[in-house]
């Protein structure tokens, strides 16, 4: 596609049961919009339904495209390979459940149109709306992860880890082309390389909705996003 104003990628590991209503309100919103748009679904090696049904909405939509891996590989695989595949001017990563809403993204647009690189959206700011909350403990896990990345990475941001990103093309081929981590911890890969780069970024309070199908499990997920903390200090070292 060429002249694409705004790409979203989502990745969807057996998103069956919720795709269909995740690309309808996608859609439905962006229609509405002045500007020109992609939808990138990459299938993460589900073995549910999830690509016969992405498959069936392309027939009706040129402007979406489905990426297909042969086996899991993780979510920062996904978000790569969409990045990297995207054609937009402004590239958008969503997590299938939308636990952002849609609408939320010309809050980021607003800044990275103008003197930033990189948007995120944050649950924790100031302004930030909590419609739905996670459990508890999930939270806890989330201000804890935040202050080791501050202790062993950066400083800076208060949450790292929603999945509602917004990225100018080129800072978006530059950064994910060096992204090595195939996980969960890629938010904070990307961040990383991104400050080590002299990239400015805007933390952004947004609407929150949790939804109650995630994916993350709280002590595996977070065992092996803590030790990949450790990676991305090691794949990065002197890096500019």
């Amino acid at each position: 596609m060429e002249n694409v104003y705004l790409s979203v990628i989502i990745p969807a590991f057996n998103e069956e049961v919720r795709i269909i209503k995740t690309l309808e309100t996608v859609l439905e919103y962006l229609k509405k919009q002045k500007y020109s748009y992609e939808l990138i679904v990459v299938n993460d090696g589900s073995a549910d339904k999830t690509a016969e049904i992405v498959n069936g909405f392309i027939k009706y939509y040129s402007n979406i495209k489905l990426l297909n891996n042969d086996k899991n590989m993780g979510k920062g695989y996904c978000v790569k390979k969409g990045m990297l595949e995207a054609s937009g001017n402004y590239l958008l990563f969503s997590d299938a459940d939308l636990s952002t809403p849609i609408t939320e993204v010309n809050k980021l647009l607003s800044f990275v149109t103008k003197d930033y690189s990189i948007a995120i959206g944050s649950r924790s700011l100031k302004g930030s709306e909590i419609l739905v909350h996670q459990p508890f403990y999930r939270e806890l896990m989330g201000k804890i992860f935040n202050r080791i990345i501050k202790i062993m990475l950066f400083k800076g941001f208060i949450d790292t880890q929603c999945g509602f990103k917004l990225f100018r093309k080129e800072t978006a081929k530059q950064l994910f082309t060096l992204q090595k981590l195939n996980g969960f911890a890629f938010d904070v890969e990307v961040l990383y390389l991104a400050l080590k780069n002299n990239y400015r970024v805007k933390e952004v309070p947004i609407k929150w909705i949790n939804s109650s199908q995630s994916k993350v499990n709280a002590i595996s997920s977070s065992l092996s996003m803590f030790c990949d903390l450790f990676k991305i200090r090691n794949y990065h070292r002197g890096r500019h």
